[in-house]
């Protein structure tokens, strides 16, 4: 049984995904439910700091994603 979970996490997302709708597949491609709190994108680099609520399973199909995608990401904060 997976447990639901929310997190607050910090996204630094390279120049080369700059056009790509990271949030948008965040949305269709996950069983979860982002929320973005505050984000910015220069020529060089972006970040978002969203909150993300839904099971542990898919969140940590998000963090591989990330990963596969060369997104950094931190957990900022876990909620109740």
């Amino acid at each position: 049984m997976s447990m639901q979970q929310s997190l607050t996490i910090e996204l630094n997302i390279p120049q080369s995904l700059k056009g790509e709708p990271i949030i948008y597949n965040i949305c269709r491609g996950f069983d979860l439910i982002p929320n973005i709190i505050e984000a910015s994108f220069s020529t060089d680099v972006g970040w978002a700091y969203i909150t993300i609520n839904g099971e542990d399973r898919e969140i940590q199909k998000l963090f591989e994603y990330l990963k596969n995608q060369g997104i950094i990401y931190k957990i900022k904060a876990a909620h109740k």
